[in-house]
């Protein structure tokens, strides 16, 4: 009997505890989701939102996708927690840089990925993670990127010149009510990249609550187009559950306004 996909839902799939070593010498956690008896046909390398403020590797969108891609749509999910982040998962080593020792665990998460094999390698940033992606992302192991209400603070007119320049897709889902930056503003901003995508996402707001499916339905069809979406919203065969009570503050806390270090202070990416 068919069962309803809810956001405590985990579908079959192969997990295990991965970690990521940086070259400048620092452990991190994480986690890679894969389809339970087949080979990926994609890989998602997930990065998440601000550290200072909640964002980690279980953020609910990537903890969705990791609980339901791999049986839904036959994607990989590597997932992992950026220098001094932590989660149920664990923490990782280092502190938080500001968008600058991040660098090395961008490149340690696409060295994963490749050595790892996985196929057609998709960068996810959300939010903190979009600046990531776009300053760190542009890798020849790396098929192109999506991001998630990317408010454009620390990545800079030279990081979009990089993606225009390689030609690799470069989506952005971009909340109609978004805090940081709205539609229209979004598209003249990334007039700069000829090949990006700017999706305007009705009604959705930055912490994407209440859109995660319509999130990951956008994800898949950039992916694996040869999935069908919209996904499935129920589920016939084996599903866990899982507990969501240990993340609920921590979505809130990601995007509460207090002061961040790092340039325009006060604005929590």
């Amino acid at each position: 009997m068919s069962a309803p996909i809810r956001a405590s839902s985990i579908l079959p799939g192969h997990r295990e505890e991965i970690e990521l070593h940086t070259a400048d010498g620092l452990r991190l956690v994480g986690e890679l989701a894969r389809p339970a008896d087949r080979e990926p046909v994609g890989t998602l390398i997930c990065l998440h939102p601000l550290p200072t403020h909640g964002g980690m590797m279980d953020s609910h969108i990537f903890r969705k996708a990791a609980w339901r891609l791999p049986a839904l749509a036959d994607l990989a999910v590597l997932r992992f927690n950026t220098r001094g982040t932590s989660s149920v998962r664990g923490t990782s080593e280092g502190s938080f840089d500001g968008a600058v020792g991040e660098r090395y665990d961008v490149a340690a998460a696409i060295e994963y990925a490749e050595f790892a094999e996985l196929p057609n390698r998709w960068l996810v940033g959300w939010s903190f993670g979009t600046d990531l992606a776009l300053k760190y992302g542009c890798d020849p192991a790396v098929a192109g990127a999506i991001l998630l209400s990317p408010p454009l603070r620390f990545s800079t007119p030279g990081d979009l010149a990089v993606w225009a320049e390689t030609g690799k897709p470069l989506t952005a889902l971009v909340p109609e009510f978004d805090d940081y930056l709205r539609p229209d503003e979004a598209r003249q901003r990334f007039a700069a990249v000829p090949q990006a995508e700017v999706v305007g996402m009705a009604g959705a707001k930055h912490l994407w609550v209440g859109d995660a499916e319509k999130v990951l339905d956008e994800i898949v069809r950039r992916v694996a187009p040869g999935v069908p979406v919209p996904l499935p919203k129920t589920w016939d065969g084996p599903m866990e559950t899982g507990d969501v009570s240990a993340y609920a503050d921590r979505t809130v806390a990601a995007f509460a306004d207090l002061p961040v270090p790092g340039p325009q202070a006060g604005r929590a990416d």
